[in-house]
């Protein structure tokens, strides 16, 4: 087991400066604490070991080039709710960080941690080529990703919603219809959940016999504008229904489609998923995938309470349900 001597004795310290770098004292220069911080991970030193207050400090961090949620019609907004309500009833303080990517090249993700003292964290909106994501892979830290996986770590875990249910149950629904032209507007390529929704898709065509054409598949960004880059294409192709993987594509979709001349669900039916509070106010209304955002806030929560007690959980999935209104 890794001692404040040890750390000392590698770096030519002395054990009180060792000791103010681990507890944040502001007598010892910026350079010499994130060298003490640094070398306390690399030799496995614990977060455990620094003296904590009564209530257990956590974080969410947010990537905010990629998660808004700041307002109620924003998808993280539900999230850290959920989140911070199940923390309150932890005695936990919450701290909400958003970062962008130039900061998490700078820092170092276990460094970070041990520098202010967190016990655990939720990240949110995190691409798989983040180097925080790849150093998830050593870390000794309780973290909770959501709808990001890392193989082979005890201390990680994963929250999200099943993809494969509810786009089974959206394509089965275009099906009953009559739709078999059948378009896939996904979101951004580099995310562990658009592969895991491209994937639902091509499962859900099958359990309903129908070829999927890939003229019709494509991968956007979780933004309205990249309708503009697809839509065109698809009904040039002869689709009747395009299935999106948020509902911000489908509200793009829809603005598309009538800038097309295109009436919906007349001459083209639009799912999205969600359930952002924009699906009720669409016109028409938008039929989409319901993700329980709160409830995958107060799961997360969960999580990390067990990932901190040493708990090893790997995966923890929620329900989808599809919400049918009128816009197929």
């Amino acid at each position: 087991m890794v001692t404040i001597k040890d750390i000392a004795e590698r770096l030519g310290l002395a054990v009180s400066t060792v000791s103010k770098g681990l507890n944040g004292a502001e007598d010892i220069s910026a350079e010499t604490r994130q060298l003490v911080l640094d070398t306390a991970v690399e030799m496995g030193y614990s977060l455990k070991k620094i003296k904590r207050n009564a209530v257990d400090k956590v974080c969410i961090f947010i990537e905010s080039a990629n998660m808004a949620f700041e307002t109620n019609e924003q998808f993280g907004y539900e999230i850290v709710n959920g989140f911070k309500q199940a923390a309150l009833t932890r005695g936990w303080e919450v701290v909400v960080e958003p970062s962008e990517l130039n900061f998490r090249t700078l820092e170092k993700y276990d460094s970070y941690m041990l520098k202010h003292g967190y016990s655990g964290a939720f990240l949110l909106g995190f691409t798989l080529h983040d180097d925080w994501i790849r150093q998830l892979e050593k870390t000794g830290v309780p973290t909770v990703l959501l709808d990001n996986f890392i193989e082979n770590n005890e201390h990680v875990g994963y929250v999200g919603t099943d993809s494969r249910e509810g786009i089974e149950q959206a394509v089965t629904h275009l099906a009953s219809k009559g739709h078999r032209k059948i378009a896939f507007l996904n979101g951004t390529k580099n995310s562990m959940v658009s592969n895991e929704r491209d994937l639902a898709f091509r499962m859900g065509m099958k359990a309903n016999d129908i070829p999927v054409d890939e003229d019709l598949v494509a991968y956007g960004y979780y933004v309205p504008d990249c309708a503009k880059s697809y839509v065109k294409n698809f009904t040039d192709k002869g689709a009747t229904a395009v299935l999106c993987a948020s509902d911000l594509i489908a509200s793009g979709v829809v603005n598309e489609l009538n800038r097309l001349g295109k009436k919906v669900p007349q001459d083209v039916a639009v799912i999205g998923f969600d359930d952002l509070p924009i699906a009720e106010e669409m016109s028409p209304r938008l039929t989409t995938i319901r993700q329980d955002r709160k409830n995958l806030g107060k799961s997360a929560a969960l999580m990390l309470d067990g990932l901190i007690r040493n708990v090893p959980m790997s995966k923890l999935l929620l329900r989808s349900k599809l919400i049918i209104r009128e816009s197929v």
